[in-house]
């Protein structure tokens, strides 16, 4: 994958990961850092698994 849909599936894996983990640890902008960030790694993870089957 490239940077820029890296970019987008980590802002969507935050924006997902807030809504399911909550809000608890430090904020940081409005956004809950552990979670935002959980959640980030998660899709950016499962994002590139797929894509890297389907190039294959």
């Amino acid at each position: 994958m490239g940077w820029i849909s890296n970019i987008l599936a980590g802002l969507a894996g935050s924006a997902l990961g807030q809504g399911l983990f909550g809000s608890w640890g430090p904020s940081l902008g409005g956004m809950a850092v552990v979670p935002s960030v959980l959640g980030a790694v998660i899709v950016v993870a499962i994002v590139s698994f797929i894509v890297m089957k389907v190039r294959a």
